[in-house]
């Protein structure tokens, strides 16, 4: 089946469907498969001892050992939640990698297999190997961030939304996870539910899914809520710092940066780093005219209906990659996960499509297999160095932590600086600060808490102390680049 198939399927046509998956080889199973040994040796070995800045505030906030790090305003908590039952069980970090391998591995073949009866077997899992073997994704999969959760889930919502008028379930399921996105992330929970809400009021057989997919964003969004209103003043307080925070959403052209900071570094922000690997870069370019070729492909078959597998999960990628493109001054390359996970979708198809086509010409096949096997070799030449330079900055926050540990700096103690949130987790202390966007504390109530607890600061090796540590002794924290100063 390809990309201009109509969407409407029966359910017994569904059920036989079903039946006959059971009879097939297993693409889908092997894919997952191959994505969770992709993490567990290049991955997880590396990555497997420290957690990364991002990671320290989202697992800190339910972590019963350590106080809880500062949880900024653009921040949901649905990641916090993912990671609680592991982390009140243990401290190991390993355990933490080894749980996410199991649980992205599980989500990504459930994402996917929502596509099954929409695209069938082979080309679902050739658009989940598509997107599992880029290296964003490998390295995210066992990383407590939002982003790779987001784009499964996406994958996963768009796939119900069109099955929801041939199966009474897919509705309930569309809620369920429309609900679990919103928790992890609800900025881009709103901006996925834009495109689907637009098709579901403009065409009446998706109209009985507007108050399910309401009702997840309702739902979901209602810690999110309760936290603005107890912390921030309001919505619309909130709303406010979390562009503060972002450095002033408005309109900025933000392709270049996306470009640049393509394969690293993990956050380009300010963006001022040259292009690495441009010929590795250059299927990120191709995936706007795949996109609109499949679109053509599927506008020119009779089968297609308005609302097509191709239509849809193109407009959700437009509109959850729109913020991150157009509405930021930085860039990060696992932002645009979600959009690589539904342009998966279409592109797979197309690719299934012209391999039925040229089906008698071993030329057409060998080149559309030449060309994903170049992707992916290219994607797992990245892998290894990037996710060695992501283990190298978590483990010197690690290692810093250790030194402040054997200095005196231990719990309950307070640790403060440009790089403190990260180091004071890993070392088991509260973090504070009195500057940027994490600014949790005046001087005087940080210097009145430091009078009653072990305390430092740290600042990176060559810049000026704090006027307030100027008689405070220095200590050079080997293998890291921060010195700390205590006032004992």
């Amino acid at each position: 089946m390809t990309a201009g198939i109509a969407v409407e399927r029966h359910p017994a046509a569904l059920a036989r469907e079903s039946r006959r998956w059971r009879r097939r080889t297993p693409w889908l199973t092997l894919v997952a498969c191959a994505y969770a040994v992709v993490q567990l040796v290049l991955v997880v070995p590396r990555t497997g001892h420290a957690l990364g800045w991002d990671e320290s505030v989202y697992v800190s906030q339910l972590d019963p050992r350590t106080p809880a790090a500062y949880f900024s305003a653009p921040r949901s908590r649905g990641v916090s939640y993912l990671t609680a039952p592991v982390v009140a069980l243990t401290d190991s970090v390993l355990v933490l990698r080894l749980t996410l391998v199991a649980l992205s591995t599980k989500a990504l073949y459930c994402a996917y297999r929502t596509w099954r009866p929409l695209l069938g077997d082979a080309t679902a899992a050739l658009a989940a190997l598509l997107f599992a073997g880029l290296w964003s994704a490998q390295l995210a999969g066992s990383q407590a961030m939002p982003n790779l959760w987001v784009a499964l889930g996406a994958v996963a919502v768009v796939g119900w939304f069109l099955r929801s008028p041939g199966e009474p379930r897919a509705r309930w399921w569309l809620a369920v996870v429309v609900l679990g996105i919103t928790l992890v992330r609800l900025p881009d929970a709103g901006w996925l539910a834009l495109p689907l809400l637009v098709g579901a009021v403009c065409f009446r057989s998706r109209r009985h899914a507007v108050p399910f997919l309401l009702g997840g964003l309702v739902l979901g969004a209602t810690p999110w809520v309760a936290e603005a209103c107890l912390r921030f003043g309001g919505v619309t307080g909130r709303l406010h710092r979390s562009s503060a925070t972002e450095g002033g959403m408005s309109w900025h052209l933000n392709t270049a940066n996306a470009w640049h900071s393509l394969n690293g570094p993990q956050l380009c922000r300010p963006c001022h780093i040259p292009l690495t690997h441009p010929e590795l870069t250059l299927w990120w370019l191709a995936l706007p005219l795949l996109a609109a070729v499949s679109l053509l492909v599927a506008a020119h078959d009779r089968r297609t209906r308005p609302l097509t597998l191709t239509t849809l999960p193109l407009l959700c990628a437009f509109s959850l990659s729109f913020p991150y493109l157009f509405l930021l001054t930085y860039s990060a390359p696992r932002f645009l996960l979600p959009a690589y996970a539904l342009l998966s979708l279409p592109v797979a198809a197309l690719a299934a499509r012209v391999l039925a086509t040229g089906r008698r010409t071993r030329t057409v096949t060998a080149v559309v297999v030449l060309v994903i096997g170049l992707q992916l070799a290219g994607q797992a030449v990245l892998l290894p160095g990037i996710s060695a330079r992501v283990a190298a900055v978590s483990q010197r926050y690690r290692t810093a932590a250790h030194a402040l540990n054997s200095l005196g700096v231990r719990p309950p103690c307070l640790i403060t600086g440009p790089s403190a949130l990260p180091v004071a987790y890993a070392a088991g202390c509260a973090s504070a600060e009195l500057h940027g966007n994490n600014r949790s504390l005046t001087r005087g109530a940080l210097l009145d808490r430091a009078d009653h607890m072990p305390f430092a600061v740290l600042v990176p090796r060559g810049h000026q102390r704090p006027r307030y540590a100027h008689h405070w002794t220095r200590h050079r924290l080997p293998g890291t680049p921060w010195t700390a100063y205590t006032p004992r």
